[in-house]
């Protein structure tokens, strides 16, 4: 993983990598955004019961920040 020190961080390849470890599914979105003052990848998923996952991963550890079930799911 990275060095969170070096003030690098993980690539969006690697973000989803994580996020799909924890909830398998198809990936339909992903996101680089500030949270709480955090560098985040939101990472959404769908998974085989149509259901949306919204899986914030920290863009410089690679830990995984929430997980959450989206309701209203929409891009635009």
């Amino acid at each position: 993983m990275v060095n969170p020190m070096n003030g690098q961080r993980i690539s969006s390849e690697q973000a989803i990598s994580i996020a799909l470890q924890r909830i398998p599914g198809e990936i339909v979105h992903v996101d680089l955004d500030m949270e709480d003052g955090l560098l985040v990848y939101e990472v959404f998923i769908m998974t085989s019961s149509n259901q949306i996952f919204e899986v914030e991963v920290h863009a410089r550890t690679g830990n995984i920040l929430k997980i959450e079930r989206e309701e209203d799911f929409d891009f635009d």
